[in-house]
This record gives structure tokens, sequence and C-alpha cells, in this order.
């Protein structure tokens, strides 16, 4: 009598749960869950492990490697010895070859109650450097830049990782569900590309949302798709409406599953972005005494000056995540020969709206749990490259982390007499990850993913909290 029923193969295909629909969600769904239980919004504002300093990051990148003896990290050895050879070993592993002894081209002087040295190349920054916490014993792993550059966003400089800004939005969601929690203004297509800012095998809604790219001036840099001149809002919450009830069909014959009800929160948050993202995007409220702040009355500084503006005004709307590139197709920090010029334009550009940043952000009270941490994919060789330049230098460099539960005023580790290798109270940039996670309220060794029959991690199996550089 059974077979004398009349089913049609689509409803026993889906009834028998064997349907190729419900095999490729249910296997889709299952390699996207994590270890833990998934809330069913996964952008869901979640609590940290411990208490947090910093309830987000501003990461503003100097793409290409700004030299540390011609900015934070004096070398009066350097300037003494210059034209002479190196008196120790260089790298058994170089990017180029280089010759002798380079002296910076620009003086240093100290600054503030800290004392901290300065290069001239940033008169704006320096007015702000109690506000400053100085990591000069940074070293890497790779002398390449897409190595580099990858390894300073996802930990790794051989695979493809979740960028950190997406392990950030997976460990505590996003303040504002009108918003992405990542957010990448201007990145750079090269060395790495998307990959940089992926989420890779961590569930997509963790990606970073692009604005523009770095060749796209920070005035056109936009959302893709944000809005849809052809599909009024009304036609597509109907659509939307309707696509959400298909969804909720396909449940109630496959179960529950958090994965698909976070998929379906996907769409959504794409409709209501289209209403909050361009009221972020626009700066025409902002007085005019705060757009000269960050320098956009002056075409040397508007561009990377908006994207710095940008980056408050997410800050302040609840995104998690911020990075700010600053790169372009002829120069960057990447200077391999014609050091001086190539410096003084990036600093130029750059200096007055980092500074504009912090006292911004200082003045609404944000710098107290907000980090904002400055830096590139590696240094500069203190040897010539070139006659006039410096070869990349993975070895030893400065970065600085400002706000968000770091010490002001400090300077921590030191490279060598010459600035070459990292020397003292080294940080390798799995430190860096894991100290920065920690100022988040996430604990590096537990922010973890199952894939592929492996938790994987930021730190990969490295990395220690650097407690000094904590206030």
């Amino acid at each position: 009598m059974l077979f004398n029923q009349t089913i049609s193969r689509r409803d026993l295909l889906a009834r028998s749960a064997v349907g190729f629909g419900s095999l490729a969600l249910a296997s889709l769904c299952a390699e996207a869950a994590p270890v833990a239980t998934v809330p069913t919004d996964p952008m869901a504002p979640r609590l940290p492990h411990f208490p947090a300093r910093a309830k987000r990051v501003i990461f503003l990148f100097m793409k290409g490697g700004p030299s540390h003896v011609d900015t934070f990290d004096p070398k009066p050895l350097l300037t003494r010895d210059d034209g002479k050879p190196l008196p120790f070993a260089k790298p058994r592993v170089q990017f180029a070859p280089t010759s002798n002894l380079l002296k910076s081209p620009w003086s240093f002087k100290q600054y503030g109650e800290s004392g901290s040295w300065v290069s001239e190349l940033f008169p704006r920054l320096a007015a702000q450097v109690d506000d400053l916490c100085l990591i000069h014993s940074l070293h890497g792993t790779n002398p390449a830049h897409g190595g580099a550059v990858l390894k300073i966003h996802t930990g790794s400089d051989n695979f493809i990782r979740p960028s950190m800004g997406s392990w950030v939005s997976y460990g505590l969601g996003t303040e504002n569900a009108n918003l992405p929690a990542f957010v990448t203004i201007c990145p750079t297509l090269a060395h790495g590309g998307i990959n940089n800012w992926s989420s890779a095998f961590l569930p997509a809604v963790y990606q970073g949302t692009p604005l523009g790219n770095a060749s796209v001036p920070s005035d056109q840099a936009k959302v893709k798709y944000i809005s849809n001149g052809s599909v009024a809002r009304e036609i597509q919450r109907m659509q939307l409406d309707r696509l959400n009830a298909i969804n909720r069909e396909h449940q109630s014959h496959s179960g529950p599953e958090a994965s698909l009800a976070a998929r379906i929160n996907s769409f959504e948050l794409a409709f209501r972005m289209q209403n909050e993202l361009p009221r972020v995007e626009d700066l025409s409220g902002e007085s005019q005494a705060t757009q000269k702040l960050y320098g956009m009355d002056d075409p040397v500084t508007a561009n990377f000056g908006r994207m710095c503006l940008m980056a408050r005004r997410f800050a302040e709307a609840g995104v998690r995540f911020i990075q700010v590139t600053h790169s372009d197709s002829k120069v960057q920090w990447d200077q391999h020969s014609d050091l001086k010029n190539g410096h003084e334009k990036n600093a130029r550009e750059v200096d007055l709206p980092i500074a504009g940043l912090l006292q911004d952000l200082k003045a609404r009270g944000l710098l107290e749990d907000t980090l904002v941490w400055w830096g590139g994919e590696f240094g500069r060789t203190p040897v010539a490259e070139s006659g006039n330049g410096r070869d990349h230098n993975p070895e030893g460099f400065t970065m600085w982390l400002a706000g968000g539960g770091v010490k002001a005023g400090l300077r921590y580790g030191t490279t060598d007499d010459y600035g070459y290798y990292a020397a003292e109270n080294k940080v390798h940039i799995h430190d860096l990850h894991a100290t920065i996670l920690h100022l988040l309220g996430l604990d590096h060794e537990r922010l973890t993913y199952r894939y592929a029959g492996r938790d994987f991690r930021l730190t990969d199996i490295e990395g220690n909290v650097v407690r000094d550089v904590l206030a």
C-alpha cells in the first residue's frame, strides 16, 4: 500500500533529508559552526573573557614599512659611523643588496614629560607623544611585503588565515546592530589584497567591509551596492520578508540551525546598513574646526584626514575594528631609494591627521576605551640601498599604541646601537597580537575556532601578552 501513495521526487528528497540542497547546506553549516554554541545573531555583542580596557581598535596601517631609525628610534652611532661598514653580520636572508651605514637625514628631539624622541618628520604627532606607548623592539619573520603584510594582519605569512579584525568581530560581535563589526578604509589591494581583511575559514559575517581601496580617493570610498536605485526600499523589504519566509519554511523541515539563522541575519544587516552607513560616512555635519583639525582644509592632508575622521565616526558608532591604510601606487613608505623625499611626502600626509585623531578621541572621552595602533609591516635597514634608500627590515622596528589601557609616555624595548635587530624586551608579532586581544578582554589562547580538525587562533601556537605595556 505504501508504494501506491503519491509523493513527488522533490518531497521525497526533502523529507528524507538527503536532498542535494539539504546536504550542501548541512555541510556548509557544519563547517562554519564553532566549537562553542553560536548565538542566533552571530554579530550580537558578547562578553569578553575578562574585563576589557579597550572596546575597539583603530589600526593606522602605514603600507610599505616606515623607517624606525628615521621616525621614533634615533641612533647616535648611526650618525657617527655614517658611510662605514656595519660592524656585525647582516641577516642571513635579506630582500635586496645593501652597502654601508646610512645616517638619518632628519634630526630628533625629546618631547613632552616622557622625553620620548621623535624626528622632525612628525612635528604635530610629537606634541601628542605623552599619549603614545612606543614599542621599539618589534620583530617579524618575513622580509618581503606580501608575507610581512599578511603576518601583521593575520598572524601568518604563508597560509590563508582570518584577519585580526575578523577574530575581534568573532570574539566580541558588534556594538551597533546596523553596522558591521569590522571596517577597512581604502585598503591596499596589493600584497595579500582581500586576504588582509578576509574572515578565511571563520563565518563570512566576520569579514571586513571595505570602503573603496588604496587607489580610490577617500571622498569616493564607499561600500559597494549600499543603495539600490532601481528597487524602492519598500519593495526590498517585501523581497527580504519573502526570502526569510522561505528560509523559515526550510527550517521547519530541517530543524533549527544556528548557522542558517546567522545567514538570515546577515541579509537583515545588509538591509539595515543602507540607512546607517551613509549617515556615518557623511562628514557634512562636522564643524569647520573639526575638519581643520584633521587637515581637511589642505590638499596635502585632506585625503588621509578624511579617512581618520571617518574612523572616529565609526568608532563612535560602535564598530569594533577600524583600519585606515596609508598607501598609494607610487611612493608608499617603501623607500629603497630617495628616502628623504619619499618619507617626507608620506609624513606630511599623515602627521597632522593622526595628531588630530588622537586629540579628537581624547576630547570626546573615546581614547580611554579606543586602542589606536600605528605601524607598517616592518622597518628599514640602517644600511643603505641604492646609495640613498633603505631595504626592508623585519629584524627590529617600532610601532606605537595609544589609549585603550596601555601605558602612556612609555618607551618599551630597544634595537641594537644601529637599529638593525630587536635587542632588549623583544616583541614578536604574535606577542603584539596577544597583547591587543588582551586589552580587548580576549585571551588569545581561548579565542579559537575549529576548522579541518584543528583548533586555530590568531597567534597560532605562540604569543605572550606584553604586560609591561599595560596600564
